[in-house]
């Protein structure tokens, strides 16, 4: 029974680790857009409060479908590591949000509380119970294991993205901020040039070396 309940959910497993997998480098590019964009202020505390959880969510549900797809000769064991994978999300989950509460380079909205703290902790939490239960009642833990690691992925997904705009914005308005600047140095220039201005002096030769 233990070996064929693991076997059914066998290429669930090998979807979302692999896709879990594959995800990893795609924090390691928004963390690139991240240090590109020199004008964004933020400190390691914001980084690890915003960025980092994301790979050891990615982390967590490639190690948990690692699991569920080793060769175990019993669901007892199995369910040990995964509530131990979930305690562990807890206690960072719960140092995440401390994280987020110190640092002073960002006001999360309520939308950011829900994606980088409550799902996270709902997600790892749910993996305890059901790692607990999984020896007794293998059928609902192993619905419930496969939901909190899916969850994890869609979690990351989404912060990542959000990481990614939120940059992208920001540099945009710092962008158009500097234009307005140039443009208010101009003196008679019409509303709506500033853009003109920009690209003028961009491309203006450069001034003849004193003689």
């Amino acid at each position: 029974m233990d070996e064929t309940a693991l076997k059914a959910w066998e290429s669930f497993y090998v979807i979302v680790g692999s896709s879990a997998g594959a995800l990893t480098g795609l924090q390691f590019v928004v963390l690139t857009l991240i240090s590109e964009a020199g004008r964004i202020r933020g400190t390691g505390e914001t980084l690890s409060a915003f960025a980092s959880p994301n790979v050891v969510h990615f982390c967590t549900a490639l190690l948990v479908s690692a699991i569920l797809s080793a060769p175990w000769h019993g669901l007892a064991p199995t369910g040990v590591a995964v509530t131990l994978c979930g305690i562990g999300g807890v206690v960072y989950s719960v140092a995440v949000l401390r994280r987020a509460l110190r640092q002073r380079d960002y006001r999360p909205v309520l939308e950011d509380w829900v994606w980088h703290a409550a799902l996270p902790i709902l997600a790892y939490a749910a993996m305890v119970g059901a790692g607990s239960q999984l020896a007794r009642m293998p059928a609902q833990a192993l619905f419930v294991v496969g939901g909190s690691a899916l969850l994890l992925v869609f979690v990351g997904i989404h912060n990542a993205w959000d990481t990614v705009t939120y940059v992208i914005v920001e540099r945009a308005r710092e962008h158009k901020a500097r234009i307005a600047a140039t443009a208010a140095k101009v003196p008679g220039l019409p509303p709506g040039s500033s853009g003109d201005v920009e690209r003028g002096a961009a491309s203006a030769p450069p001034a003849a070396p004193p003689a």
